[in-house]
C-alpha cells in the first residue's frame, strides 16, 4: 500500500437494487461504488463470491473456489432472457415472487436461487437453439470464453453436471468411475448440453462482472480469498489427493469461542500441495486476481500452519508441526500470492504466533488492527493503543464481518473500558450519546497511522445488524441487507448526511 485510504466492508448480497430480485446483483456494484466514491471511500472490501454449496447461504462454504454464484447474476439484464419477453413473460406467481423477494428485509436465498435457476435455464435454452445451434457470433463469444478460461472452467462444467444429475449428493457417494474420475468420457458426451449450461452461466456473470467493474467509479474492489474449501467441491474431487479426509480444519480456542471451532472441510495435504508446486493454489490465486483490485486473504495463520481435527477423536494438531516448517510454508504462500500483482491484505486475527507477524511484516503484506483488540495487554490496566500509532503497513478496522457492530460492543464494554478508550483517543466521550461515540471511534480510525481504514458498514451508520455470528450456525446469518436500495441512497438524508461526513473526514485525514 503506497497512499491512505479509507473503505467499507458490505458483501455484494447486501446490496440489492429496486431492480434486482432480492439479493445483491453483480450491476449493483455500480451505484454502491458510486455512493461511496462521493463520500470519499476508495476501497470496498467484499465478502467471498463464489458458489455457494446447494443449501448453504454462507459464502465460505463453496462448490468452487473459482465460479461466480449465478444467484448474483441480474437476470434482466441476459440477452436471452430479454429475447424471450424479459419480464413481462413472467407468470402471476413468478411476478409475485420477485415483488415478495424485493420488500423483505433480509435475503430469501432458497426463493430467490429456485426462481434464478428456472429462468436462466429457460434463457439456456433460447442461447442453445439460436445461437449455439446456428453458430453464431454470440456462441463464438461463449466458445472463446471457455477455451481460455479452460484451466478452471473444464473440470467445473463437468463436477456441476454430475453433481446435478446424481441429485446433489456428495461426489464421494458417486460411482466409482466417476468419483476417482477414471472414466469421464461418455459422461462429458451425455451431458455436453449441462456441462455448456453451467459454463454459460459464468460467461454471464463474467461479462456482468467485468462491465459493473469498469463503472465502479475508480472505487478498487477487494475480493476475499477463502482459506477453507468446501470437500463436497469442484477442487477436492478433481485432487482429492491433496487433501486429508480423515481429519477437518478448524480454530484453536480464542475470543471467538472457548472451545475452538470446527469448520468441517477437509484439512490441506501440505507435502502433497508442495509436491504438484502449489498449482492449485497458483489458480486460486489467478483468479482472484482477475477478478479483483487486490484481496483478502482469510484466515492466514492456517497457511501458515493448519489446525487439524482428526475424525477418529484424537487429539488436534498443527500442520506442519514445527515452526521452522510453518514459517517456510506460509512465506512461500505468500510469496506466491503476491506475484499476482494484486493488493495483498492478510486477516491475521485470533490465535496467531508472534513469528507469523514479524514475518508478515518482513513480506510487506498488511495484517489487521481491530480497534477493540488493540490493547497494551501487558501493560497495567491494559489500556487500549492510540491508532495514531499504528504502523503504517497494516489495515485499521473498527470490526469485522464476523463481530457484533460497534454500537452493540460499546453498550456492552464496562464502564472501565469506555475510560479507558476515551483515553486512548484524548478525548471525552465515555457517556456522551452514541451518535457521539460513533463519530469519535469511527474518525479516530480515520486518524490511525494505517495506510488503509476499513469499516463494516454497520459501524459508520451506528446499525445494529449483524452479519454473521460465527458462534452458531443460523438462519440469521449471511441474510443482511441494506434498508435502502442501492440506487435511491440519494434519496435518504441519513445516507447523505454520513456521505457528507465521511467525505469531510477523508480530505482532513489525507484519505481522499
Amino acid at each position: 500500500m503506497t497512499e491512505r485510504a479509507a473503505g467499507l466492508i458490505v458483501p455484494l448480497f447486501s446490496c440489492a437494487s429496486t431492480r434486482s430480485w432480492g439479493i445483491g446483483e453483480i450491476p449493483d456494484l455500480v451505484p454502491m461504488a458510486a455512493w461511496m466514491r462521493a463520500a470519499g471511500l476508495r476501497t470496498w472490501q467484499l465478502l467471498p463470491i463464489n458458489e455457494m454449496a446447494p443449501g448453504e447461504q454462507s459464502p465460505y462454504s463453496a462448490i468452487s473456489a473459482m465460479a461466480i454464484d449465478p444467484i448474483f447474476i441480474h437476470i434482466p439484464d441476459v440477452p436471452e432472457f430479454q429475447a424471450i419477453g424479459g419480464e413481462s413473460i413472467l407468470s402471476t406467481e413468478d411476478r409475485s415472487t420477485v415483488e415478495s423477494l424485493r420488500q423483505a428485509a433480509i435475503v430469501d436465498y432458497r426463493a430467490a436461487r429456485r426462481l434464478k435457476e428456472v429462468w436462466l435455464q429457460a434463457s439456456f435454452e433460447r442461447f442453445l437453439t439460436v445461437e449455439w445451434g446456428r453458430s453464431t457470433s454470440r456462441a463464438a463469444d461463449l466458445h472463446a470464453y471457455v477455451t481460455t478460461q479452460a484451466w478452471w472452467i473444464d473440470d467445473y462444467g463437468v463436477f456441476r453436471a454430475l453433481h446435478a444429475r446424481a441429485g446433489g449428493v456428495d461426489w464421494n457417494n458417486w460411482p466409482e468411475e466417476l468419483r476417482d474420475r477414471r472414466s469421464l468420457e461418455d459422461a462429458r458426451k451425455e451431458l455436453a448440453n449441462e456441462i455448456l449450461f453451467y459454463q454459460y452461466l459464468q460467461w454471464i456473470a463474467d461479462g456482468q462482472w467485468r462491465t459493473a467493474r469498469m463503472r465502479s467509479h475508480g472505487v478498487r474492489l477487494l475480493g476475499d480469498l477463502p482459506f477453507m474449501v468446501d470437500r463436497d467441491s469442484a477442487d477436492v474431487w478433481v485432487r482429492p489427493h491433496q487433501f486429508r479426509m480423515d481429519a477437518t480444519i478448524g480454530a484453536p480456542p480464542d475470543a471467538f469461542s472457548a472451545e475452538g471451532q470446527d469448520w468441517g472441510t477437509p484439512v490441506y495435504d501440505w507435502h502433497a500441495i508442495a509436491g504438484g508446486d502449489y498449482e492449485w493454489l497458483r489458480k486460486r490465486v489467478r483468479r482472484c486476481a482477475d477478478l479483483f483490485d487486490g484481496f483478502r486473504v482469510d484466515h492466514l495463520v492456517g497457511f501458515y500452519r493448519t489446525y487439524a481435527r482428526p475424525k477418529d477423536g484424537s487429539p488436534p494438531y498443527f500442520t506442519p508441526h514445527d515452526e521452522t516448517a510453518q514459517r517456510a510454508l506460509g512465506e512461500t504462500l505468500l510469496g506466491i500470492f503476491k506475484a499476482s500483482g494484486a493488493q495483498v491484505i492478510a486477516e491475521d486475527l485470533g490465535t496467531v504466533p508472534d513469528f507469523v507477524r514479524e514475518s508478515l511484516a518482513r513480506q510487506g503484506v498488511p495484517g489487521f488492527k481491530v480497534f477493540r483488540w488493540e490493547r497494551h495487554w501487558h501493560a497495567e490496566g491494559q489500556p487500549f493503543r492510540d491508532p495514531r500509532e499504528y504502523p503504517t503497513l497494516s489495515v485499521a478496522l473498527s470490526g469485522t464481518h464476523d463481530t457484533e457492530p460497534m454500537i452493540v460492543w460499546w453498550e456492552e464494554a464496562p464502564e472501565t473500558d469506555r475510560e479507558k478508550v476515551s483515553a486512548a483517543a484524548y478525548a471525552q466521550f465515555a457517556r456522551a450519546p452514541y451518535p457521539e461515540v460513533r463519530d469519535a471511534l469511527v474518525e479516530l480510525l480515520y486518524a490511525s497511522g494505517s495506510d488503509l481504514a476499513v469499516f463494516p458498514i454497520q459501524d459508520v451508520f451506528g446499525w445494529r445488524d449483524r452479519i454473521n455470528d460465527p458462534s452458531v450456525v443460523a438462519e440469521s446469518n449471511w441474510v443482511y441487507r441494506l434498508p435502502w436500495a442501492t440506487d435511491r441512497l440519494d434519496e435518504f438524508p441519513e445516507a447523505r448526511e454520513r456521505q457528507h461526513v465521511l467525505r469531510e473526514w477523508a480530505s482532513r485525514h489525507n484519505r481522499a
